[in-house]
Order: C-alpha cells, then structure tokens, then sequence
C-alpha cells in the first residue's frame, strides 16, 4: 500500500490477474468511480510479488490477497494487519505508540513520499486517481522541506542562504524577559 498508494477497497479487490510483473510491472486497480489506473511496481515490490504469486498458486481470478477461506480480505482485515504489524514496529521505532497508523496513512505515506522525490502536484493526483489535483494540495501544504525553499527564494538579496541563528547575547535576551 506504500509503495502504490492503493486504497484499502481497491488492494483488497485485486485479483492474480491484476498483476503485471514483466517489463514495466504494475497492478491494475478499479478505483473510486470506477477509474481505472496502472500504479507501477518498484523492483523490490516486484521481487515480494512474485515470491508471494509462487506461494500461492492460485487462477487469474482469485483474490491476490485471500483468507483462509479462499475470498477476498475485508476493509476491516487489513485495518487489523496494519494495526497487527505498526505495534509490532514500534520496537524499532517507539514515536509509532503515538501515531494512529492506518491503511489510509500507508497512502498518504505514498503521496509524501512522491512529493518528497519533487514529483509535481498532478502526477500525484493521476496516481492516486484523485478526481482533481485540488484534494492533492494538501501534500504541498503538508512537506517541510518545500516550505524550507519557499522561504529560501524570498530571502532578501544579499543575504546568506540557510536558517537564521541568533546570537548568544540575544538569545540570553530573549531568555531573561
């Protein structure tokens, strides 16, 4: 869900078939009203992939995530999962205890992680298959590095590039007030 920044409904309405793993790898997803769209794989994500697809032999039409049962996970299974493994994560690292981690973040997690490679606003919206780049903005609003380079271009000119430092005599000003 991470690397393809799928919704919840549409990683558990995937099917064997969906999955394309030769030059060019990706999934097909039906996504909200019922768009179509390729996300692309990484390789590493096709390495998982195909290992699990060796493991589970099953037809073009299967689900590619089943139960034990042979039917497609529920909404509420996977929220159980990811909830199962975020707890489990934070062993490594203890700041998850605060976090409400969530199938919906494994998506925005995609989204900012796009942003933070520089890729542009719309091509973020046609990956997640948002209807308009409008409920993509909230990714521009969100990255602390853009933010960073915004206030870098409206330095004054002349002045060096880089986060201000007070000195320490204003500092203990600041302090004794």
């Amino acid at each position: 869900m991470i690397q393809t920044g799928v919704r919840v409904t549409e990683l558990t309405s995937l099917r064997i078939g969906d999955v394309y793993l030769g030059t060019g790898s990706h999934i097909r997803v039906l996504g909200k009203g019922r768009k179509r769209r390729s996300p692309t794989l990484t390789g590493e994500t096709v390495k998982v992939v195909r290992a699990w697809l060796n493991e589970r032999r099953g037809q073009p039409e299967d689900p590619l995530f089943p139960t034990r049962q042979g039917r497609a996970l529920s909404r509420y299974t996977v929220g159980a999962l990811v909830t199962k493994h975020a707890t489990t994560a934070t062993a490594n690292c203890p700041s998850l205890t605060t976090k409400h981690v969530t199938p919906h973040t494994l998506r925005h997690t995609n989204a900012m992680l796009l942003r933070a490679n520089g890729v542009d606003i719309a091509t973020i919206a046609l990956w997640l298959g948002h209807e308009s780049t409008q409920t993509t903005h909230i990714y521009e609003h969100a990255d602390p590095a853009l933010k960073e380079q915004a206030i870098a271009r409206t330095a004054p000119l002349g002045a060096k590039p880089g986060r201000y430092r007070p000195s320490d005599t204003l500092l203990a000003f600041l302090e004794s007030l």
